[in-house]
């Protein structure tokens, strides 16, 4: 026991003399701000189309290439629209806000 505590001290203080801390990035800096380059990021998507996935349920297909699941099972999630051919055609062509793309842009610099 006494050795297995020893070598658990030893390999947290190896660790902790090894950590190269980056500095951080402040608002300042081109290097925080997202798009610094200027890319044309769309912030809403279209929907393009549909299909139904393996459980028969509603997946909108969306012009940034994403896909986004649109139910309709109550009380939870009421969308009875999606259950008639024609609303879902209808939205065809509107636009939605997806969220996968919302959370890559908005996380594009914690990586670095």
């Amino acid at each position: 026991m006494e050795t297995a505590l020893l070598v658990a001290i030893v390999m947290g203080r190896d660790l902790l003399q090894n950590n190269k801390e980056c500095a951080s990035l402040t608002k300042q800096t081109p290097e925080s701000e997202h798009n610094q380059d200027q890319r044309i990021i769309l912030k809403t998507s279209m929907i393009i189309g549909w299909r139904q996935d393996e459980e028969q349920h509603w997946v909108a297909i969306l012009s940034c290439g994403h896909t986004q699941h649109h139910r309709h099972q109550p009380p939870w999630q009421s969308r009875p629209w999606v259950l008639d051919p024609e609303l879902r055609r209808k939205k065809i062509g509107q636009p939605f806000d997806c969220g996968w793309c919302a959370q890559t842009a908005d996380s594009a610099n914690l990586h670095h």
